[in-house]
């Protein structure tokens, strides 16, 4: 009888969701808005319907299922499920673990969803079969999810390898999420490369940027294009996020030594445009002898990378 996995990665602005095939196929995939009212209370009652639903259109049978994995955007206990703190949907102290496995009946596990996109590249991805990896997640925030010896690691209470709050700006930082400022996040995340974009524009009044900003559309795909296009400000712009989050790489390289670097995310679809001065920022702070160990690469998996993830955690804990 065939079993299935179901893959949840939680965001703060849709739920994706997917049912899943022991050797990693998709069978289904689908999204539900994340609903952030009244501090993201339904979120678990969303999820156990809408699982429910799609089981009963696919016509599989829920004792087919082996359990859920699900990844949330925070700091997770991955022990029991329990969400200290998901700043992007509202929860603080939230028990969603044995909430989701309450409504469904099945068993649940629950990490970072970072980590849960690293397990899905290690898995079926750009890492796949790396023992030593770090996965990078570059999109409204920078997640960080680290693969060693084989293992993810989670550390003492579930903050391992929280990358976007290495702090990068000791003085005068821009405030972040977290409570702290100067995190890696508020620089090299989408939302910091639009925030710096800002600045340098104030600079340039010649840039193209400025266009942008006047209608209130740039975004951090326009930054990159902008500096293809030679755009000095741009330029400038992308040359120190990168060169920033080359830094903080290279630093925590040091502490596993990977055979592999893996960034995805919204801003990773900029490709080389990203990934060379990245890397080339990355070989200048890195340990030589570690930088000879490591490639650089674009995670494969793309929006799937969560829910397979998801699928896998559930493959590795029963």
């Amino acid at each position: 009888m065939s079993q299935y996995y179901v893959g949840a990665d939680i965001g703060g602005t849709t739920v994706k969701l997917a049912i899943i095939k022991e050797n990693g196929t998709i069978t289904k995939k689908w999204e539900i808005p994340t609903n952030t009212d009244n501090k993201g209370e339904a979120i678990p009652s969303d999820i156990a319907a809408s699982i429910s639903n799609t089981l009963k259109e696919e016509n599989i049978d829920p004792s087919m299922v082996v359990g859920i994995g699900a990844g949330a955007p925070g700091f997770v206990d991955t022990t029991t499920g329990y969400i200290h703190e998901a700043v992007n949907i509202g929860w603080k102290d939230f028990d969603f673990g044995n909430l989701l496995a309450d409504l469904t009946g099945m068993d649940v596990w629950v990490d970072n969803d970072a980590n849960l996109a690293a397990l899905g590249e290690n898995w079926l991805g750009a890492g796949a079969g790396c023992t030593e990896l770090i996965a990078v997640t570059l999109g409204t925030g920078v997640g960080g999810g680290i693969i060693a010896n084989g293992q993810i690691l989670n550390g003492a209470n579930g903050t391992a390898a929280e990358l976007g709050h290495v702090t990068v700006v000791p003085n005068g930082g821009a405030p972040c999420n977290c409570g702290k400022t100067g995190c890696l996040e508020t620089v090299s995340s989408a939302t910091g490369i639009v925030r710096k974009a800002k600045e340098a524009a104030e600079q340039h009044s010649e840039s193209k940027l400025n266009r942008y900003i006047n209608e209130g559309t740039l975004t951090s795909k326009d930054v990159f294009e902008a500096s293809k296009a030679g755009d000095e400000a741009a330029s400038a712009v992308i040359s120190e996020i990168t060169d920033v989050l080359g830094m903080a790489i290279a630093n925590m390289a040091i502490a596993i030594n990977p055979e592999k670097i893996v960034v995805g995310g919204g801003v990773s679809k900029a490709g080389d445009l990203l990934l060379d001065p990245l890397e080339k920022a990355y070989r200048k702070y890195a340990l030589p002898r570690t930088a000879e160990a490591s490639s650089f690469g674009i995670a494969e998996l793309g929006n799937d990378a969560g829910v397979i993830g998801g699928a896998f955690l559930v493959k590795k804990n029963k």
